[in-house]
């Protein structure tokens, strides 16, 4: 990797990695993804049962093993049933803020590996029509599919081969502009993943060892509470890399990385939290303590699994969690120094 540049190479990976569906449940071609990029660098990898990805780092120190989780799932939906008009009736995977469904293209992918696309609508589809059109709510329970497909009953629908159960992925609209700013659904967590592939790949580059042996744990439900749930034994430490909460009460900005003291599930570690914090003011960063109110991580997965670890979340400040998300290049920088400072 000759004239290696970190923000190229990250922002390159994520487009790449935001383009791939993977609501949770359905993360195969993107696991493979980070698979095949982790051993292209030369990483030795290994998957659980449920398909998360361990990425091997031996570290000077092999009595020891540290571990970094981000995940590659996203929200979704699944089809819960064919109309009788030929649209689809849907459930959801993950908590969207639904509203902002509204008019997003979608993908719906059959089991025997077909792919349609269509359109989610609210069915007060149009104010021509339905005097109801600007006010009536969005929920799974009044919208629906409308399929590019020329479908008027719900046997046209079955003869495409869609089924009850298949998985649907929304359009991430990932923009990625000159200022910085980095505009796409699914942002969580797809953007720590890049911190992590791009960490990855300065090690070998620059011929890096870190301090101590570290797994990598690239998840794939945790959207849906359970991604890190379980771990490989010998991590001592785990630190969730997930997006930094933004709004009301929280320091967070999408310029800075977040250290989380408490999430939903508890306070995470106190001497890695505050390591973390240290390190941070050593390295100059941009960083800011939050406590995330509704929220949880792979390490409140890993903790709630038995996992004997010391647990700690971090992320770059992402604006808009769960619907039309966007953070800054200076965020997801500070994410990686971070990160680099802890592991060497």
């Amino acid at each position: 990797m000759k004239n290696f540049n970190m923000k190229d190479y990250v922002l390159n990976f994520a487009k790449d990695l935001l383009a791939i569906d993977s609501p949770s449940g359905y993360c195969m071609a993107a696991i493979q993804f980070v698979k095949a990029e982790a051993e292209r660098l030369g990483y030795t990898t290994s998957m659980n049962a449920k398909g998360d990805l361990i990425i091997d780092v031996p570290g000077q120190d092999t009595t020891k093993t540290v571990g970094l989780s981000a995940h590659v799932d996203t929200l979704g939906l699944m089809v819960r049933s064919i109309k009788g008009d030929g649209t689809l009736a849907f459930t959801l995977i993950g908590g969207p803020i639904i509203p902002t469904y509204d008019g997003e293209y979608c993908r719906v992918h059959t089991r025997d590996g077909k792919t349609y696309t269509g359109t989610i609508l609210s069915n007060s589809t149009s104010v021509h029509v339905h005097k109801e059109a600007q006010v009536a709510s969005r929920t799974s329970d009044n919208m629906h599919i409308r399929l590019d497909e020329v479908v008027k009953s719900k046997d046209d629908v079955k003869k495409l081969g869609i089924q009850n159960g298949d998985f649907v992925a929304v359009d991430p609209k990932t923009t990625i502009l000159d200022n910085g700013f980095i505009k796409s659904r699914f942002l969580d967590d797809k953007i720590s993943v890049s911190c992590i592939m791009g960490i990855l790949a300065s090690l070998k580059e620059n011929q890096t060892i870190v301090g101590r042996n570290t797994k990598i744990i690239i998840s794939t439900y945790e959207e849906v509470g359970h991604g890190s749930s379980q771990i490989p034994g010998e991590i001592e430490e785990l630190i969730a890399v997930d997006m930094g909460c933004i709004g009301e009460d929280l320091a967070c900005t999408e310029f800075d990385v977040s250290i989380c003291a408490k999430d939903s599930s508890g306070p995470y570690d106190y001497e890695l939290t505050s390591k973390l914090i240290e390190l941070a003011k050593n390295e100059q960063l941009n960083y800011v303590v939050d406590i995330y109110p509704m929220y949880g991580s792979d390490v409140s997965a890993a903790l709630r699994g038995g996992a004997d670890i010391r647990g700690a979340l971090i992320g770059p400040g992402v604006a808009a969690s769960h619907g039309m998300e966007r953070t800054h290049w200076d965020g997801v920088d500070a994410t990686i120094k971070l990160l680099l400072a802890y592991l060497k």
